[in-house]
C-alpha cells in the first residue's frame, strides 16, 4: 500500500509505525509541515498516518497549514482512505469528523495503564488487546470527544475517550504506542517545560526514562493495531 505520513514537529515522528511499514514493504511518503506543507493528490495514496505535536487543533493563526491539513483529511475520509491518527493526529481526525476538541481535565504525561471502556465490548478485537490494561506512553493536554457512531473504546484514570474507531478504516489513538527509545528521548528533550509543571498525572523525566522497558510491549500492541488497520 501507499501510505502517506503527516508530521507536525521533528521530534514526533512515526517511530515504530515506520519500522512496521518498512518491514511489511509498504510505500511511505511524508509531508513534514514544519518544513513544507505540500500534500499529495488523494487519489495517489491508500492510507494516511497523522502524528502528534504540541499545537492544538484550533491553533490555525500560528500554524496556518492546519487548515490545509484538515481539508486534506476531509478529502481522504470522503474518498474512503484508511486513516490512523496519534495524539494531535487523532484530535484532527475527530474534529474533521464533527467531534469537539477541548482541554482535558488533566494533562497526562508519562506511563499509565489503558483499559477498555464499557462500550469496548461492542468491538471485540479492541477488548482483547486492552483487557490486560497495558502500560502505554502518554503526552497530551487536550482530548477529543467521540465522532458520531464511534463507541467509547478506551480510557485511563486521567482521561476518558482514549481511542475511537470509525468503521475499520479510521482509528484515533490518544496515546503513543509507537514510541521508541529514540523518540522517547527526543520528546523528553523538547518537552522539558511541560515536565516542570505540577500535575497529578505528570511524571518526571527520570521516572519516564526508568520505565522505558515498557516500550517493546507498546510496540507489540501497535503492531497488532496496524495489522487490523491495514490487514
Amino acid at each position: 500500500m501507499k501510505v502517506h505520513c503527516l508530521t507536525h514537529v521533528s521530534y514526533e515522528g512515526p517511530g515504530y509505525i515506520l519500522q512496521w511499514l518498512e518491514k511489511k514493504e509498504h510505500s511511505i511518503t511524508f509531508t513534514r509541515f514544519y518544513e513544507d506543507a505540500a500534500l499529495p493528490d488523494v487519489s495517489s495514496i491508500d492510507a494516511v498516518v497523522v502524528m502528534g505535536g504540541p499545537m492544538g487543533t484550533s491553533d490555525e493563526e500560528n500554524f496556518p497549514w492546519l487548515r490545509k491539513e484538515k481539508e486534506f483529511l476531509y478529502r481522504c475520509i470522503a474518498a474512503g482512505k484508511r486513516i490512523l491518527g496519534i495524539c494531535l493526529g487523532a484530535q484532527l481526525i475527530a474534529e474533521v469528523l464533527g467531534a469537539d476538541i477541548h482541554t482535558a481535565p488533566y494533562k497526562e504525561i508519562g506511563w499509565f495503564p489503558v483499559y477498555p471502556a464499557e462500550n469496548t465490548l461492542q468491538t471485540t478485537w479492541f477488548t482483547q488487546l486492552f483487557e490486560q490494561k497495558p502500560m502505554l506512553f502518554h503526552w497530551h493536554g487536550d482530548q477529543f470527544m467521540l465522532p458520531q457512531k464511534s463507541p467509547d473504546l478506551l480510557k485511563t484514570d486521567a482521561l476518558s475517550h482514549q481511542a475511537f474507531l470509525c468503521g475499520n478504516g479510521i482509528i484515533g489513538l490518544q496515546f503513543h504506542a509507537e514510541v521508541t527509545e529514540y523518540s522517547l528521548n527526543d520528546m523528553l528533550e523538547n518537552g522539558k517545560n511541560e515536565l516542570s509543571e505540577n500535575g497529578k498525572y505528570i511524571q518526571n523525566a527520570d521516572f519516564i526514562r526508568c520505565n522505558s522497558h515498557f516500550i517493546p510491549s507498546c510496540n507489540r500492541l501497535m503492531s497488532q493495531i496496524l495489522e487490523k488497520w491495514l490487514g
